[in-house]
Order: structure tokens, then C-alpha cells, then sequence
């Protein structure tokens, strides 16, 4: 349609001319002595427009060849470029579907433009890096000087870093990451397990509430990771008493409560001789959550014979078998509590129910254990080696 409108347009024009060349009398003269040229205006004018299509023509041409070597250069430059492009997406293709040898020789040939040299280098580093090519790798790594790609240079750092099992380059990728200010969700969990590699729990813990802030740890995993934390840090192979106490202020009162919290930081403070802390710490958990773990461990910070604390302790049981009657654990804690009041009546009451009730060998073996006790305090020695005898059997099972 257009071709047609675009003839007719001519043909429209060609008619135009010469229906007006027709009615121009007109006519132009040169004069240069002696010489004298006459010619019609409509010659002249054909004459003046084909002199300016010359004209035009090699000007255009001389133009054109004074342009060429810069067109030449512009072409060289697309041609480098578009092998460029095709080499980083064979690099790209290459690294998804694990062949990272022809990855990194792709990445290579794409390095030679520089609009592709950051990118294709940080493919590279990946490449050598699955190879177990270290030292490439970190050739490829200090390539990339692009500034606009210092947050994937760091972030690609620290992921390589920590999947080599190499916290401490990890956690200097971190600490310059974040001295730019630059803290987005995957930085974070990369940097959680770089924490968690370097075996650094505070800063786990810091990690882990921010995250969970954010919604972007698994529950499972966050609850995991925080029993790793507490379990070192209450740990009681290089604290004292004072020390315990200092790391347990540090705890938050949320996290205080929480079973696995509470079970350790009981183990830790009986285990340099703070009962009291250990019992406070067990009934707060416990006025929270019921959980058997917790009942255990009140049983292990037993106070001392004939006290006040020791009683006190029996009317908790006591107020908590109400609630709980059949809990086989808190009727061996009552037990057992009861048997170092030398209660005797009481104590071999509960210790038979949880005894009846015990669903575990663990248990079974202390009813006995303590039962056994018990008789023999009362000078009942034939009850007593019987259930020696059952206590043996059972941790024979």
C-alpha cells in the first residue's frame, strides 16, 4: 500500500513539472566574451539540480571516507561485543548445568570486553571453585575492581568462603560487607554461617533474632541454632560461678523461659554448686511450660538435707502432681526428693507410681535405683538387693 501511495505521489510530482515547464517561457544567457550561452530556465534549473546531486554525492563520499576508520573501529567494537555476550551466556548455561570447565574458559572469552569483565569473572571464581581451584578462584575474585559490583564480589566471597569451610575469610568478607552498610536478607543468613563455621554463638544469637525479625529462618532451624548458642555459651568447662551469671543476664527473658535454655543454665549453675539459681531458674520455666526435661532437672538441684529450700521444693511437686498426676517424672522427682527429706512413707509412694508409669528404661532404672535406696535406709536388705538386681537388668537393656 505504501509503495502504491509513493508512486502515485511521483507520478503526481512528474505531472506537476511538466504541465508547468510547459507554460515557463523563461530563458537564461551566460555571457563570457566572446562566448555566449543561451539555454531555457527549465534547462538551467534541470542543470542546477543535477549539479547539487554531484555535489552532494562526493561530498558524502569524501565524508564517508574520512569516517571510515572510526566505523571500522565502531564494528570491531559491536562484533567483540556481541562474541562477548554470547560468551558469558555459554559461561552462564555452562555454570547451570555443571560443566565448569567449559564455564570458566567461556567466562575467560568474555572477559575480553570490559562491560562483561566484573561479570564474567565472578562466574569464573564459581567455576574454579566447584573444581576445587582455589587459587583461581581468588584470581578471578580480585579481578573483579568494578564498584558497582562490590556487593556481588563480597557476597560471592563469603558463599565460597564458608562452603570451603573457611570462617575467617568469610567473616573479613562480612565485616567489610557491612562496613558499606550493605545488610539484605541472603547477607545475613551467609553470614549466620560463617558465624556458626567460626564457632562465634553470641554473634550467632544476634544473627538468628534478626533474621527471625524478618521471618526468613525456618523455626526449626532458628530453635536448633539457639540450643547450639546456649549449650556453648552455658557451657561449663570454662566458667565459674560468676561467669555464669554474667552470661546468663545476657540471655534474653523471652529465650529464659524457654525448655532447652532453662535445662542448660540449671546443669550449668549446679554444676558450680548455685541450687538456688538452678531451682529459680527450673520453676520459671516450668510456670511457663510443663516440660519433662525441666522436672529432671529441679530433681537435680535438689537443695540440702533437713532445709528450708528442700521442703519448699516438695510442696512445688506436690502443687504441680495436682495438675499433673500422671507424669512419671515428676513422681521420681517427688520421689526422690521426698527420699532425701527422709520422708519414707512418701517417697516409696511415689517412687512405685512413677515406677508403674515410667515409659522409658532411663526410668525404670532410677525407680529402682532410688527404691533400692530407700529399703536400705530402712534396713530392708532383701528388698533392696531386689531391686539392685531390677536396676542392673534394666541397664543391661
Amino acid at each position: 500500500m505504501r509503495i502504491f501511495i509513493t508512486i502515485v505521489i511521483l507520478f503526481a510530482v512528474a505531472i506537476g513539472l511538466a504541465v508547468g515547464a510547459r507554460f515557463n517561457p523563461g530563458n537564461v544567457v551566460f555571457f563570457y566574451p566572446p562566448y555566449r550561452i543561451d539555454m531555457s530556465l527549465n534547462l538551467f534549473l534541470a542543470l542546477a539540480l543535477a549539479l547539487f546531486v554531484v555535489l552532494y554525492m562526493i561530498m558524502n563520499a569524501i565524508r564517508s571516507t574520512q569516517q571510515m576508520p572510526q566505523r571500522v573501529a565502531a564494528y570491531r567494537r559491536e562484533k567483540r561485543e556481541r562474541e562477548g555476550n554470547r560468551a558469558l551466556r555459554d559461561a552462564l548455561k555452562s555454570l547451570f548445568e555443571g560443566r565448569f570447565g567449559h564455564a570458566e574458559k567461556a567466562a575467560m572469552r568474555a572477559s575480553e570486553s570490559n562491560e562483561n569483565a566484573g561479570l564474567s569473572a565472578l562466574i569464573a571464581a564459581r567455576a574454579a571453585h566447584r573444581m576445587s581451584q582455589v587459587d583461581r578462584r581468588d584470581a578471578w575474585l580480585s579481578k573483579v575492581q568494578d564498584p558497582s559490583l562490590k556487593t556481588a564480589r563480597l557476597m560471592t566471597a563469603i558463599e565460597l568462603s564458608t562452603d570451603e569451610h573457611d570462617p575467617a575469610s568469610a567473616l573479613e568478607s562480612v565485616r567489610e560487607l557491612n562496613s558499606s552498610g550493605t545488610r539484605h536478607i541472603h547477607a545475613l543468613r551467609l553470614a549466620l554461617k560463617a558465624n556458626q563455621r567460626a564457632k562465634d554463638w553470641p554473634e550467632v544469637l544476634r544473627l538468628v533474632r534478626l533474621l527471625d525479625k524478618r521471618n526468613a529462618l525456618h523455626p526449626a532451624l532458628s530453635r536448633r541454632l539457639r540450643e547450639l548458642a546456649y549449650e556453648d555459651l552455658l557451657s561449663t568447662q570454662a566458667h565459674d560461678s560468676e561467669s555464669i551469671r554474667r552470661v546468663w543476664s545476657t540471655i534474653p527473658a523471652e529465650d529464659r523461659v524457654q525448655p532447652y535454655v532453662a535445662v542448660r543454665a540449671a546443669k550449668a549453675f549446679n554444676a558450680t554448686g548455685l541450687h538456688d539459681e538452678a531451682r529459680s531458674v527450673v520453676e520459671k520455666a516450668l510456670a511457663v511450660d510443663w516440660d519433662e526435661r525441666l522436672v529432671r532437672a529441679y530433681g537435680e538441684s535438689a537443695a540440702a538435707e533437713g532445709s528450708a529450700a528442700l521442703l519448699a521444693q516438695i510442696e512445688h511437686c506436690e502443687q504441680w502432681a495436682k495438675a499433673h498426676p500422671t507424669d512419671p517424672e515428676l513422681a521420681l522427682t517427688l520421689g526422690t526428693l521426698c527420699l532425701r527429706q527422709k520422708l519414707w512413707g512418701k517417697a516409696q509412694r511415689h517412687l512405685e507410681q512413677a515406677l508403674s508409669q515410667a515409659g522409658d528404661m532411663e526410668s525404670v532404672r532410677q525407680a529402682h535405683l532410688k527404691l533400692a535406696q530407700l529399703h536400705e535406709a530402712l534396713n530392708q536388705p532383701d528388698d533392696a538387693a531386689s531391686h539392685y538386681r531390677q536396676c542392673a537388668l534394666a541397664t543391661m537393656l
